[in-house]
């Protein structure tokens, strides 16, 4: 009997999910690589309002002044980076190879270590897969913009909804 949890059915729909995700950010990667950024600008410039409020919460003065200049620079930087998104994807893109290649490395071990009947093969190939992604990144920088971003998020999407949907049905399913 299977688990009644978040399983089978719904790892494969959320699997499938990811696929189109991945998809569509290939289909528009400009888009895909801008929308990212201004993401990252939008949350950034939620931490400073956060860090503002927080201020107010302090138990000293001290405390206070120091929270509210944090978050007024904390805006400064989401505004700058709001405003020059060019600027905020060029930073991306190198924090994505990294990830890209991190991540890759996590699944290569991840998949070394898995049983046959759990997706081995398939870790071990979106590491790969992975880790190929972070160097064609790093050593096409600066070359690579915002586009690289959605190809790559693209193609890693695609990559863990493979992932996800061979590791949700056991063999023989």
């Amino acid at each position: 009997m299977r688990d009644a949890g978040f399983g089978g059915k719904a790892m494969t729909s959320l699997g499938i999910l990811i696929i189109v995700m991945g998809a569509l950010a290939l289909m528009a990667p400009g888009i895909t690589g801008i929308s990212i950024a201004m993401a990252v600008g939008v949350l950034v410039l939620v931490g400073g309002i956060l860090r503002l409020i927080w201020a107010f919460r302090a138990g000293s003065f001290a405390r206070g002044i120091v929270s509210v200049a944090l978050g007024l620079l904390t805006i400064v930087a989401a505004v700058i980076l709001l405003s020059h998104p060019l600027l905020l994807t060029s930073t991306l893109v190198l924090l994505l190879a990294i990830y890209f290649i991190v991540d890759g490395a996590a699944e290569l071990l991840a998949g070394w270590r898995a049983k046959p009947e759990t997706g081995k093969t398939w870790l071990i190939l979106g590491g790969l897969v992975s880790i190929l992604l972070g160097v064609i990144l790093w050593t096409q920088y600066p070359l690579s913009g915002n586009w690289a971003l959605g190809i790559l998020f693209g193609v890693k999407l695609i990559s863990i909804g493979i992932i996800i949907v061979s590791g949700a049905r056991p063999a023989g399913d």
